[in-house]
C-alpha cells in the first residue's frame, strides 16, 4: 500500500464526529498523564478500495502513549484511524500503518493498540444472527484467521479487553421530534410524558453544579459495582473545551431535577456533527418520576437544535442477553430507537511479542490498564 506518514501537532488535528480523534480529547488524556501524539496519513485510493483510480486520500490520526512498566509503554489509538479501507483490506492496511509507525515512536513501545471504530465484518453475517438478535462474532482465533490473512507477518492480536465502547446507538437527528418519538418503544414515550406531567425539569448546569452531578455519579457507580474516577476527572472535561485547536468540542452538564431535587444527570458533548451521551448517573431515590428518560429525551432535543445530524448512545450490550451487566443499558437506550452500531473493538499489533504475552496475562487479571 505504501502508506505515508507525517507527525504533527495535535492541535492540528482536523475537525471529526468521532470524538477520541479530536484535539480536544488529546488535552484531556494529556492532563490525565499520556502523552499524545498525531499523525496525517496518505494513501493510494486503489490499494484501500481496489479503485481504478489512482487519487491518493489523506486523514489523520491520534495515538496516546502510556508506560505499563518502568520499562515499556504501549500506544492506543482510540476509535482510529477513522480511515477504512475495504474489508478485506482491513488486515493489510493495519499491518502496514503499524509497521510504517515504528521508525516514528519510541523503542520502548512493546504494542500498538487500535480502538477500531469499523464495523465488525460479523455484524451482518446470518451465521451470527438467532430469533432475529446478533449473538456477537465468532470465537478470538476466528477473528484473528479473519483479519490476518493477506498480511505478510500474521501479527494482528484481538485483544482481551474492550476499552471504549464496542456496540453502541446511533440516533438519527435529521428527522423531526414527531418522528423520533414515534420510532421509540411505547414504554419510553410513556416514561417521558410520566416524568413531564409530575414536574421534572432539565437544566444546563455550570462547574459549580459539579458536585451534584458527583454525588449523583458516585451513587450510580456503588449500585451497579463501577470503579469510581475522581472529581478531578470530570472538571478537566468540563473545564476543556479546545477552542484554539482545530477540532474543539462543546461539553454540557445536564441535570434532571424534581422541587429543586437532583434526579439524574449527564455529560453531553457535541463534535463535528455528532452529540454523545458520554457519562450519565441518577439518584436511588425518586425512581417513579422516570427522570433519566426525560434528561435523555432533553439531551436529544437539545442536541438537534445545536446541529447535530446523529446522537451517540455511547456503548450498549452486545446483544439481547439478561445475564450482560451492561443489560440494563441495552433496555433503556434502545428503547429511544435508532440503529445498533457493532464495531471490531480493540486490536493489538505487538513489536515485542514476549512481553506482549505477559501484558495479556496481566492486563485480564486487573481488567486492562487503560482508561477511555
Amino acid at each position: 500500500m505504501k502508506l505515508r506518514l507525517e507527525q504533527k501537532n495535535t492541535h492540528e488535528i482536523q475537525r471529526t464526529s468521532v470524538l477520541q480523534q479530536t484535539a480536544f480529547w488529546s488535552e484531556i488524556k494529556e492532563k490525565q498523564g499520556f502523552s499524545a501524539r498525531a499523525f496525517n496519513i496518505k494513501a493510494n485510493t486503489s490499494h484501500l478500495y481496489n479503485s481504478e483510480s489512482h487519487k491518493f486520500i489523506e486523514d489523520d490520526f491520534l495515538i496516546l502513549f502510556q508506560p505499563v512498566s518502568s520499562e515499556h509503554t504501549i500506544g492506543y489509538v482510540p476509535y482510529g484511524p477513522t480511515l477504512e479501507p475495504n474489508e478485506e483490506h482491513y488486515g493489510e492496511f493495519l499491518e502496514e500503518l503499524s509497521e510504517t509507525l515504528r521508525p516514528h515512536i519510541d523503542s520502548n513501545c512493546l504494542m500498538l493498540r487500535y480502538d477500531l471504530l469499523w464495523e465488525s465484518p460479523w455484524a451482518k453475517d446470518a451465521s451470527r444472527f438467532m430469533n432475529g438478535h446478533w449473538i456477537g462474532p465468532p470465537e478470538k482465533q476466528n477473528q484473528e484467521l479473519r483479519l490476518n490473512f493477506n498480511t505478510q507477518n500474521w501479527n494482528l492480536k484481538k485483544s482481551n479487553t474492550n476499552i471504549l465502547p464496542k456496540d453502541t446507538l446511533f440516533i438519527d437527528l435529521t428527522k423531526d421530534e414527531q418522528q423520533m418519538l414515534m420510532q421509540m418503544k411505547p414504554k419510553t414515550r410513556y416514561n417521558i410524558r410520566i416524568s413531564e406531567r409530575k414536574g421534572v425539569s432539565v437544566r444546563k448546569a455550570q462547574m459549580s453544579d459539579l458536585n451534584i452531578w458527583y454525588n449523583l455519579y458516585e451513587e450510580t457507580c456503588i449500585r451497579n459495582g463501577i470503579f469510581i474516577d475522581h472529581t478531578d476527572y470530570f472538571k478537566t472535561v468540563l473545564n476543556t473545551d479546545a477552542s484554539n485547536t482545530h477540532s474543539p468540542a462543546k461539553v454540557e452538564l445536564l441535570i434532571a431535577e424534581f422541587e429543586n431535587k437532583p434526579l439524574a444527570a449527564m455529560f453531553l458533548v457535541h463534535t463535528g456533527q455528532r452529540a454523545t451521551y458520554l457519562y450519565g448517573a441518577s439518584s436511588n431515590e425518586n425512581r417513579n418520576l422516570m427522570a433519566p428518560y426525560l434528561l435523555q429525551w432533553e439531551a436529544i432535543r437539545r442536541a438537534k437544535k445545536l446541529g447535530c445530524t446523529e446522537y451517540d448512545m455511547f456503548g450498549i450490550a452486545p446483544y439481547k442477553d439478561p445475564s450482560h451487566p451492561m443489560y440494563g443499558l441495552y433496555r433503556f437506550k434502545t428503547g429511544f430507537g435508532g440503529n445498533i452500531f457493532h464495531r471490531m473493538g480493540c486490536w493489538d499489533y505487538p513489536f515485542d511479542n514476549e512481553t506482549y504475552d505477559l501484558v495479556q496475562t496481566v492486563e485480564m487479571k486487573s481488567q486492562g490498564y487503560l482508561v477511555d
